[in-house]
């Protein structure tokens, strides 16, 4: 695969497939605002999710879920917060979740989705 841009359109996609064949409905693909990007927005029931995708390779020394750094949880807790901001969802309920990728040894792909990964405390 060619890019960072390419790759991380690969797998926001397997994130995508793999999270409607569980119930979520994708409502939003990579969102710009000014806090950042948001790989996924979904719907788990009533609930409004926020998804971090992160894929790992072979070879990798950190498992894909541990690579998002303080940094990272801060720019994404922003740019959650512009969102529902702009869209006047303050008032409803929200998370963030993480979909971790990785190389599979049975599948293609290792999925893990990890709900409530990044607490806002809002």
């Amino acid at each position: 695969m060619d890019g960072t841009k390419a790759q991380g359109n690969h797998f926001e996609g397997v994130a995508a497939r793999y999270l409607a064949s569980r119930g979520v409905r994708i409502v939003e693909r990579n969102v710009y605002n000014r806090g950042g990007e948001i790989d996924l927005i979904g719907r788990d029931g009533e609930t409004l999710v926020f998804f971090e995708v992160r894929y790992r390779g072979p070879g990798s020394l950190v498992d894909p879920a541990s690579s998002i750094n303080y940094p990272k949880q801060k720019r994404l807790i922003k740019a959650v917060s512009f969102y529902l901001h702009r869209h006047g969802l303050w008032n409803s309920v929200s998370r963030i979740d993480v979909v971790a990728i990785s190389p599979g040894t049975v599948k293609k792909y290792r999925v893990q989705w990890i709900r409530n990964a990044i607490l806002a405390g809002w």
